[in-house]
């Protein structure tokens, strides 16, 4: 069974009730793994139809790309909890775990760079994220136990893209749009190097202590 992201959500009540009804309602992990990609699609059509609107309607659609984020997380969050407390895993369960993960990061991180004239930037921020992934996954391949820490795993990554699109959202109204979302970007950048320099560093550890 591969390792689970230590989260706190899945100890609410609400949580555990949403989860209860998919399982009785017999959903399965692996379908709702699949899903996260399509919500990730709607935070990357979010964005890009961000870069040519102004005010308002800006606005409404950084809010669908915020919001597409977060029912990607939940779906990320549900998977985990229907295979593993509704005991409706499958053998290619980790297949579904990780690899839906691996297409939403850039799927929506991206299309941020584009939405403020940024594609560097947002190509920048979306391969790290992919390559933070890369080293925990490494570590958890050399039997070393897979490494969730930040300061910029995905949990963070998301809150601060949600965050700021919304936030920017907000601020084009005043004419100051793009800032935040470049910062935002830009915080992605370094924080995911510092993420991968500490999960090698840490894996580099547990190998040189066998």
């Amino acid at each position: 069974m591969a390792e689970r992201r230590p989260l706190k959500s899945r100890d609410t009540g609400w949580a555990k009730a949403l989860a209860s009804a998919f399982v009785r309602l017999r959903v399965r992990p692996n379908l709702i793994s699949l899903f996260s990609i399509v919500f990730a699609g709607v935070a990357c059509a979010g964005f890009l139809l961000s870069s040519g609107a102004l005010g308002v309607q800006r606005l409404v659609w950084l809010i669908v790309a915020a919001a597409g984020i977060q029912l990607r997380l939940l779906c990320n969050l549900f998977d985990g909890m229907v295979a593993v407390e509704g005991k409706m895993g499958s053998k290619v369960g980790e297949i579904y775990n990780d690899f839906p993960d691996r297409v939403a990061d850039p799927l929506i991180i991206v299309p941020a760079g584009y939405a403020i004239a940024l594609p560097a930037l947002g190509w920048a921020a979306g391969l790290l994220a992919v390559m933070t992934a890369y080293v925990r996954v490494l570590g958890g391949s050399m039997g070393v136990p897979q490494d969730f820490r930040g300061p910029m795993a995905k949990p963070q990554r998301m809150a601060t893209l949600t965050i700021a699109a919304i936030a920017d959202g907000v601020a084009g109204l005043f004419h100051w749009q793009g800032r935040l979302l470049a910062v935002a970007l830009a915080l992605i950048v370094l924080g995911t190097i510092v993420t991968m320099a500490r999960r090698t560093a840490r894996t580099a550890r547990e190998l040189e202590a066998r």
